[in-house]
């Protein structure tokens, strides 16, 4: 599974039409729709905005006013080829003037999105379970050398009353089996699935 590194905007021009295509690293439904809110706002004048995405909640796709199926779909399309998740595409159009029928539009469409991620960092993403592991600040030694001598990876670290990890393993290894020796002095939990850059 594929993802970007960060966002990314390339532009074409076709028939006197300028395509601009901006793609961002997005997670959820809830930020490619504000990332798609703020295109709209920036690109207020533009003649369409027209957007794809695929998320881990979600995905989905808006034509905003082209013809049905002559724009969201085809760059759902380019996105779902090209293997790529957690990604949101817009595509700007001003029109130029010169209509280019429905064929032209999937063709226009489409290669905007093409050369974007063309020019994309392109990472290759996994699927891990996220545990969380909660314990007194006199445990964290214990707790950072069982990380360490089972290759645990730490994406989240919380310092309150208590102190919180969110760990993964990506190598496999059962996190539940290796802390359950310390039952009573470490807890953990499984906390949520996140896609994250493969080793």
């Amino acid at each position: 599974m594929k993802t970007i590194k960060k966002a990314t905007q390339s532009e074409i021009n076709v028939k006197k039409s300028q395509f601009i295509c901006s793609l961002f690293p997005t997670s959820t439904k809830a930020e490619s729709k504000e990332i798609i809110r703020k295109i709209n706002e920036q690109y207020s004048d533009a003649t369409h905005n027209c957007t794809a995405y695929i998320v881990s909640d979600g995905e989905g796709f808006d034509d905003d006013g082209e013809p049905g199926g002559t724009a969201g779909k085809p760059m759902i399309n380019v996105l779902r080829k090209n293997e790529l998740h957690n990604v949101t595409a817009v595509v700007t159009r001003y029109f130029g003037g010169i209509k280019l029928g429905a064929g032209g539009l999937v063709r226009a469409y489409s290669k905007s999105v093409m050369e974007a991620i063309g020019e994309a960092e392109i990472l290759e993403i996994e699927e891990y379970d996220v545990y969380e592991i909660i314990f007194e600040y006199s445990e964290i030694k214990i707790a950072d050398g069982e990380v360490r001598n089972n290759n645990l990876e730490v994406i989240d670290k919380q310092y309150t009353d208590k102190v919180s990890y969110d760990i993964v393993s990506k190598d496999g290894r059962d996190i539940l089996k290796i802390f359950e020796k310390y039952s009573g002095k470490i807890s953990v939990g499984f906390k949520n699935k996140q896609f994250l850059e493969k080793n």
